[in-house]
């Protein structure tokens, strides 16, 4: 049955938890592989040793989208919640990175834009193909691209089935860097999750809704949440260590209290 096959693995190494996408050279994401991926989620989510998560691929590119045949055999009402299982990284309260190699395409494309943070190479194309099928991006996509790039490139990319390069990606902020190949882009990746890791799963967690809230409402509205979500961490366990930890010139010993 087209809909099912490939997997969506998680292993787990102290802090970081690597969630990998597994279907072949392609990475053709089945309409299974997208409930794999909230599941994991969940799994992550209720676990505090976790402290941020990275979403990669095992195959030659991240994915080249969905499986489309598979489509035709989902029932049009189980469509309405499409997109709320491959956005699971939206909804997290941890850090999420996506290491981005190839091809990025369709709900791929849109699992990342879901991601707090996209890492990339060269060789980095993402693209919301849909337009070629008659179709439109239906897991976020229209609405996180146009945030993220502005309306007038979004229009033009999701309209016409154009690809983003991965210079254009950088340059306009969809990827935050950029590295020279796979080994490069993966060991970037760890550096950059065991970083984040060391931060206050408190204050991490704070500035991901603050952001992501603040950002959809007036600047007056988003400035307000940031004061209240400021003065909350002044009472944390975390908040008081960092600045004993700097007084006394010493790596600060986070906890998430």
């Amino acid at each position: 049955m087209a809909l099912t096959g490939g997997d969506v693995l998680l292993d787990v190494d102290g802090p970081v938890a690597y969630l990998t996408l597994s279907h072949g050279k392609y990475t053709v994401v089945t309409w299974d592989m997208r409930q794999k991926v909230a599941d994991r989620f969940a799994e992550i989510d209720a676990d505090a040793a976790v402290r941020v998560v990275v979403v990669r691929s095992d195959g030659e590119h991240f994915t080249s989208g969905g499986d489309i045949a598979g489509f035709m055999e989902v029932d049009p009402i189980d469509f309405t919640d499409l997109g709320h299982n491959v956005t699971a990284p939206a909804r997290s309260p941890k850090p999420v990175i996506a290491a981005i190699d190839g091809y990025c395409f369709g709900v791929g494309c849109e699992m990342v834009l879901s991601c707090d943070v996209r890492l990339g190479t060269p060789r980095t194309q993402l693209a919301l193909p849909e337009m070629n099928l008659g179709m439109i991006p239906g897991s976020g996509g229209t609405q996180r691209l146009s945030r993220l790039i502005g309306l007038s490139r979004a229009k033009y990319h999701i309209m016409t089935a154009t690809r983003i390069n991965a210079q254009q990606a950088l340059d306009w902020g969809v990827l935050s860097s950029l590295y020279d190949d796979r080994p490069s882009l993966d060991k970037a990746t760890d550096e950059l999750a065991h970083r984040m890791a060391g931060f206050s799963p408190a204050a991490q967690r704070t500035a991901k809704e603050v952001l992501d809230k603040g950002i959809d409402g007036p600047l007056h509205t988003g400035i307000d949440l940031e004061r209240k979500a400021y003065a909350m961490l002044r009472s944390t366990h975390d908040f008081a260590e960092g600045v004993a930890a700097f007084t006394e010139k010493r790596p600060a010993e986070f906890t998430g209290r």
